[in-house]
């Protein structure tokens, strides 16, 4: 059995930067045991005034698109910068698989022997509201122990682009050049969601198709109706990992970029606005869920929602009347 610590062994740990006692910490976090909870809400709670003054950074785009290559080079401009980097991962695809915890490392080698760095992947099997409600304490771990910007990374495809976007200050959305599929593919509400588009591998002979790619993806996003911030949607190119005889580029463009940003949405208010809002939907959320666990957990809920359900399926009982009748049962028991 894992040996457990007092809550302040994780707090004096995290407060002076200890990467092991964070990496525990995070681990209770995310651990289902009652008790770990305990001790990480106490951990949190006692950290809480520490944490809040990183910038946190969503980043996603379609398979293949280079996000670990992006995020490698990414990190490792930052950290030359003298900036601490923790870079996180939200995975709710990982449970079909397996996931592997050292996929993420393996794919970021430079960065993960970065001292000024810190990679964690989230736990494999297990739903995406629970990655997020993890990522979220995880990321105010990690700026309590030091950390001046955290990169969320979405690994999975689908609602995951939504949640990441619920829980940083600016959302970058990496797309290839030469798709004309992908501005199709892509789904309309991702690209409203971002605060920039990056066109990655913009290099060698795939620059002019990048150029042209940037051109076409700031046209579309002309469309979309304005974010009330003030702030427009720029496209840019980059090329992370450039042909032989090339040099990267557009990597130190992305960061001016969003620290313009960053110093244009503090200064208007909007920053802590979206904060404020993202904190309000994570207590709505965190609510829902502890209240369907309770509803669940309750005695004889499964075989009345069994015989319910049976009976909604053959048609016997209308949903509306099988809602009334379990509600109507439950109360009844109080």
């Amino acid at each position: 059995m894992r040996h457990r610590h007092p809550a302040q062994h994780y707090i004096s740990g995290i407060l002076t930067g200890d990467r092991l006692v964070l990496s525990q910490a995070i681990t209770l976090v995310e651990s289902r045991r009652a008790d770990d909870q305990a001790i990480a809400q106490q951990v949190l709670e006692a950290v809480l005034a520490k944490t809040g003054n990183s910038i946190r950074i969503g980043i996603t785009g379609v398979p293949g698109v280079g996000k670990s290559t992006f995020i490698e080079a990414f990190g490792t401009y930052l950290t030359s910068l003298g900036h601490h980097l923790a870079v996180l991962t939200v995975d709710p695809t990982s449970q079909r698989s397996g996931g592997s915890l050292l996929g993420d490392k393996t794919r970021m080698e430079t960065l993960s022997m970065n001292p000024n760095a810190y990679i964690r992947p989230s736990p494999a099997g297990d739903s995406l509201g629970g990655v997020a409600h993890r990522t979220r304490e995880t990321i105010l771990l990690c700026e309590a122990a030091g950390f001046d910007t955290i990169l969320v990374e979405t690994v999975g495809v689908g609602q995951s682009e939504t949640v990441v976007h619920g829980m940083v200050d600016f959302f970058l959305l990496l797309m290839l050049a030469g798709a004309g599929d992908e501005l199709q593919g892509m789904k309309r509400g991702i690209m409203e969601l971002a605060d920039a588009l990056v066109i990655t591998k913009a290099d060698g002979d795939n620059r002019a198709a990048a150029n042209r790619a940037r051109v076409e993806y700031q046209n579309a996003l002309h469309l979309f109706p304005p974010t009330g911030t003030g702030w427009f949607p720029p496209v840019l190119t980059c090329s992370a990992m450039p042909s032989q005889g090339t040099e990267p580029h557009g990597i130190m463009e992305v960061w001016q970029l969003i620290d313009e940003y960053q110093q244009q949405m503090t200064q208007n208010g909007a920053r802590n606005r979206r904060r404020q809002d993202q904190q309000l939907t994570w207590f709505i959320s965190l609510l829902r869920q502890r209240l369907e666990e309770r509803f669940y957990g309750q005695p004889g809920i499964r075989d009345t929602l069994t015989r319910l359900e049976n009976q909604v399926f053959t048609g016997t009982l209308l949903p509306l009347q099988a809602v009334d009748m379990l509600l109507g049962e439950l109360s009844g028991k109080h």
